[in-house]
Protein backbone atom coordinates (compact mmCIF):
# COMPACT_ATOMS: atom_id res chain seq x y z
CA UNK A 1 0.00 0.00 0.00
CA UNK A 2 1.53 3.41 -0.84
CA UNK A 3 -0.91 5.91 0.75
CA UNK A 4 0.38 9.47 1.90
CA UNK A 5 -1.33 11.80 4.25
CA UNK A 6 -0.01 15.44 4.84
CA UNK A 7 -0.80 18.51 6.36
CA UNK A 8 1.45 21.60 6.16
CA UNK A 9 2.40 25.09 4.54
CA UNK A 10 3.24 26.08 0.90
CA UNK A 11 6.67 27.39 0.99
CA UNK A 12 5.48 29.49 -2.06
CA UNK A 13 2.97 29.42 -4.68
CA UNK A 14 2.80 26.59 -6.42
CA UNK A 15 4.64 26.72 -10.23
CA UNK A 16 1.75 25.55 -12.54
CA UNK A 17 2.86 24.21 -16.05
CA UNK A 18 1.30 22.73 -19.26
CA UNK A 19 2.35 19.89 -20.76
CA UNK A 20 2.47 19.84 -24.94
CA UNK A 21 -0.67 18.00 -24.84
CA UNK A 22 -2.19 20.94 -22.66
CA UNK A 23 -2.43 19.31 -19.66
CA UNK A 24 -2.19 21.00 -16.42
CA UNK A 25 0.35 20.45 -13.66
CA UNK A 26 1.67 22.18 -10.39
CA UNK A 27 4.62 21.45 -8.25
CA UNK A 28 4.55 22.99 -5.29
CA UNK A 29 6.46 22.04 -1.38
CA UNK A 30 5.00 21.86 1.49
CA UNK A 31 6.40 22.13 5.04
CA UNK A 32 5.40 20.09 7.23
CA UNK A 33 5.70 20.27 11.29
CA UNK A 34 6.90 17.24 12.93
CA UNK A 35 4.60 16.07 15.88
CA UNK A 36 7.77 16.39 18.46
CA UNK A 37 9.89 18.86 19.97
CA UNK A 38 13.80 18.66 19.34
CA UNK A 39 16.56 19.25 22.34
CA UNK A 40 15.95 23.04 22.25
CA UNK A 41 12.27 22.88 22.25
CA UNK A 42 11.54 23.53 18.52
CA UNK A 43 9.24 21.51 15.68
CA UNK A 44 11.24 20.75 13.36
CA UNK A 45 10.13 20.67 9.69
CA UNK A 46 10.22 18.40 6.72
CA UNK A 47 9.36 19.98 3.18
CA UNK A 48 8.29 17.30 1.12
CA UNK A 49 7.94 18.00 -2.78
CA UNK A 50 4.66 17.36 -4.45
CA UNK A 51 2.93 17.36 -7.76
CA UNK A 52 -0.18 17.82 -8.91
CA UNK A 53 -2.26 17.12 -11.95
CA UNK A 54 -5.02 18.32 -13.47
CA UNK A 55 -8.31 20.28 -12.17
CA UNK A 56 -6.18 19.55 -9.02
CA UNK A 57 -2.95 21.64 -10.29
CA UNK A 58 -5.24 24.51 -11.71
CA UNK A 59 -7.09 24.94 -8.11
CA UNK A 60 -4.03 24.56 -6.05
CA UNK A 61 -2.59 27.55 -8.74
CA UNK A 62 -5.51 29.46 -8.14
CA UNK A 63 -7.05 29.29 -4.73
CA UNK A 64 -3.82 29.02 -2.97
CA UNK A 65 -0.43 30.72 -1.78
CA UNK A 66 2.59 31.01 -0.37
CA UNK A 67 2.08 30.16 3.27
CA UNK A 68 -1.50 28.30 2.74
CA UNK A 69 -2.61 25.76 5.09
CA UNK A 70 -2.91 22.32 2.94
CA UNK A 71 -3.79 18.87 3.34
CA UNK A 72 -2.80 16.24 0.65
CA UNK A 73 -3.73 12.73 0.33
CA UNK A 74 -1.68 10.99 -2.35
CA UNK A 75 0.92 8.84 -2.66
CA UNK A 76 4.85 8.60 -3.44
CA UNK A 77 7.20 8.47 -6.51
CA UNK A 78 10.31 7.82 -6.97
CA UNK A 79 11.83 8.41 -10.42
CA UNK A 80 15.24 8.93 -12.23
CA UNK A 81 16.80 11.04 -14.69
CA UNK A 82 20.35 12.12 -16.02
CA UNK A 83 21.80 15.57 -14.84
CA UNK A 84 23.89 17.35 -17.22
CA UNK A 85 27.18 15.29 -16.10
CA UNK A 86 26.07 12.22 -17.00
CA UNK A 87 24.89 11.31 -13.11
CA UNK A 88 22.39 9.71 -12.40
CA UNK A 89 19.51 11.47 -10.04
CA UNK A 90 16.78 10.40 -8.09
CA UNK A 91 13.78 12.19 -7.33
CA UNK A 92 11.36 11.44 -4.56
CA UNK A 93 7.75 13.16 -4.63
CA UNK A 94 4.43 13.23 -3.44
CA UNK A 95 1.79 12.50 -6.57
CA UNK A 96 -1.14 14.08 -5.08
CA UNK A 97 -4.82 12.74 -5.86
CA UNK A 98 -6.78 15.19 -3.54
CA UNK A 99 -5.62 18.42 -2.08
CA UNK A 100 -8.25 19.85 0.37
CA UNK A 101 -7.83 23.42 1.57
CA UNK A 102 -7.76 24.45 5.38
CA UNK A 103 -6.73 27.95 4.85
CA UNK A 104 -9.59 30.61 4.33
CA UNK A 105 -9.96 31.34 0.51
CA UNK A 106 -9.57 35.19 1.72
CA UNK A 107 -6.14 34.65 2.49
CA UNK A 108 -5.55 34.71 -1.18
CA UNK A 109 -6.04 38.16 -1.57
CA UNK A 110 -6.06 39.37 2.25
CA UNK A 111 -3.10 37.30 3.58
CA UNK A 112 -1.74 40.14 5.73
CA UNK A 113 -4.83 40.84 7.69
CA UNK A 114 -5.09 37.23 8.88
CA UNK A 115 -1.76 37.37 9.98
CA UNK A 116 -2.50 40.25 12.03
CA UNK A 117 -5.47 38.28 13.44
CA UNK A 118 -3.54 35.39 13.83
CA UNK A 119 -1.62 37.24 16.26
CA UNK A 120 -4.17 38.80 18.55
CA UNK A 121 -5.44 35.76 19.05
CA UNK A 122 -2.64 33.89 20.57
CA UNK A 123 -3.63 34.32 24.35
CA UNK A 124 -6.53 31.76 23.86
CA UNK A 125 -6.51 27.91 24.27
CA UNK A 126 -5.20 26.50 20.62
CA UNK A 127 -7.58 23.66 20.76
CA UNK A 128 -10.46 26.17 19.96
CA UNK A 129 -9.79 26.38 16.46
CA UNK A 130 -8.81 23.31 14.46
CA UNK A 131 -6.22 24.99 12.21
CA UNK A 132 -3.94 26.19 15.02
CA UNK A 133 -2.71 22.71 15.70
CA UNK A 134 -0.37 22.88 12.74
CA UNK A 135 1.34 26.33 13.56
CA UNK A 136 1.01 29.71 12.57
CA UNK A 137 2.42 30.23 9.13
CA UNK A 138 5.72 30.04 8.28
CA UNK A 139 7.86 32.45 6.74
CA UNK A 140 10.55 31.25 5.28
CA UNK A 141 13.49 32.46 2.92
CA UNK A 142 14.16 30.98 -0.30
CA UNK A 143 17.59 31.18 0.92
CA UNK A 144 16.50 28.50 3.37
CA UNK A 145 14.72 25.85 1.56
CA UNK A 146 17.19 22.78 0.50
CA UNK A 147 16.54 23.20 -3.75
Amino acid sequence: MNNVNLIGRLTRDADLKYTPSGIAVARFTLAVQRSYFNSQNEREVDFISCVAWRKIAENLANYTMKGSLVGVTGRIQTRSYEDQQGNKRYVTEVIADSVQFLSSSQNRNNNQTNTNANNTNQNQNPYDDPFTNYGEPIDIDDADLPF
